[in-house]
């Protein structure tokens, strides 16, 4: 598919060129996760690296948590723990 020069394709060309690109790139990370894992299976320590992959995606999984489930503090509240802060700290 080529195009001239100045010429914008139409929208179903964009679509396919698009497609394409997307299979292309999911075929060569399918190409290289296999290699890895035919890389993992002759490790002699294949059970420690999938041990240290658990440890590490439930620790991942606690930053994620954390990140987006805590609820922070209402301004109101911070509010109102300020001005406490500062009449304690006046009175003293």
């Amino acid at each position: 598919m080529t195009r001239e020069v100045g010429r914008r394709g139409g929208l179903d060309e964009q679509a396919v060129l698009l497609v394409a690109g997307l299979a292309d790139l999911a075929v060569s990370t399918l190409g290289s996760a296999v290699g890895a894992v035919r890389g993992l299976l002759r490790r002699s320590d294949a059970a420690e690296l999938a041990a240290q992959a658990e440890h590490d995606l439930a620790a991942r999984g606690r930053l994620v948590l954390d990140r987006y489930a805590a609820v922070p503090p209402a301004r109101l509240e911070v509010l109102a723990r300020h001005a406490l802060a500062r009449k304690t700290a006046a009175d003293d």
